[in-house]
């Protein structure tokens, strides 16, 4: 059995020894819906009948409670296949209706463990195309991994898994990414930039936003920016909200955006971004608004926060 090297090893008996061997081929990012750090999931987990592999809390607290070569039966049909496969299983704290995003030090976590899954076991690289194709996923993906569905592990997640979490495994797992040093991460310095200048969106074009100015990050830098936006309650309620961060060179020109994040309707819409922006880029933000009957929509306020670090 496989033991992660940077997982606390909270060893689940008899769980351990007494289940079936599994070929690990997939990752399944779960909630717990519950704020318990991995050593209160391990003491849940010696009373439940189901367990997961790994467990994480708020602050980045990694346990291992099974090894990655066991079966463990916190993903129904995935556990183990009738081909020997199965899934690799992480419940991370949440709240109790698992709506909240992951932290930083959960979504770093995250990165660290798919990246490694994927050296160590050779999960593939892309998100599981059906419930039994290698690859990483979030439970309510595929009916398979669900006894009778689950929201699990909410909206939230679900966009950071892929706008943030994903895209992230595949940088670090490949090299483009190198891991955080922790000792950066503990004195990050604070964006807090806001703008409360009305903006009519043309339906269906791209817009620019700026909140202090247009440059939200100037590389070398790494940062976790949330962007929130507030639109008019009389916006469409089927208007689609897209936003999405991008990188430029200094003179604004070259775009490469990280992938959009989609939302719908009047009000608040909230989207992150958590990677390096390198020197001689800067990080900016868009959005673009399409609504049904082609209407404008006016965007009354905009905020942009979050950590960063010198690179």
């Amino acid at each position: 059995m496989a033991w992660c090297p940077f997982a606390k090893k909270l060893e689940l008996q008899p769980e351990s020894d007494q289940q079936p061997a599994i070929r690990p081929t997939q990752f399944i990012l779960h909630s717990l819906a519950a704020p318990w750090d991995a050593q209160r999931i391990y003491e849940y987990w010696q009373t439940s009948s189901l367990e997961s592999h790994f467990g994480l809390g708020y602050e980045g607290d990694l346990g291992q409670y099974i090894g990655t070569e066991t079966r463990a039966d916190a993903n129904y049909r995935a556990n183990l296949r009738p081909d020997g496969t199965g899934a690799v299983s992480i419940e991370t704290a949440s709240n109790l209706q698992h709506t909240d995003p992951w932290t930083d030090r959960q979504v770093e976590k995250l990165i660290a463990l798919g990246a490694w899954l994927h050296e160590r076991h050779g999960i593939p690289l892309r998100v599981c195309r059906s419930a039994a194709d290698p690859g990483y996923g979030y439970h309510r993906l595929h009916a398979d991994w669900a006894v009778s569905g689950t929201a699990c592990p909410g909206d939230a997640r679900v966009r950071q898994f892929k706008n943030l979490v994903f895209p992230g495994i595949v940088a670090r797992a490949t090299g483009q990414s190198p891991a955080p040093p922790q000792e950066d991460l503990d004195m990050p310095s604070m964006l807090n930039e806001s703008n409360a200048v009305d903006v009519a969106l043309r339906s269906g074009v791209w817009t620019g936003l700026a909140f202090t100015d247009a440059v939200l990050h100037s590389g070398p830098r790494r940062h976790s920016t949330l962007v929130h936006l507030l639109f008019a309650d009389n916006t469409h309620k089927d208007a689609r909200i897209e936003g999405r961060f991008y990188l430029t060179d200094t003179a604004g020109k070259n775009p490469s955006p990280y992938l959009t994040v989609t939302g719908e309707g009047p009000g608040g819409h909230q989207f992150l971004c958590s990677a390096d922006v390198p020197q001689g880029r800067h990080l900016r933000f868009e959005v673009r608004v399409t609504t049904p009957d082609g209407s404008a929509v006016r965007l009354l306020h905009r905020v942009a926060t979050g950590p960063y670090w010198a690179l």
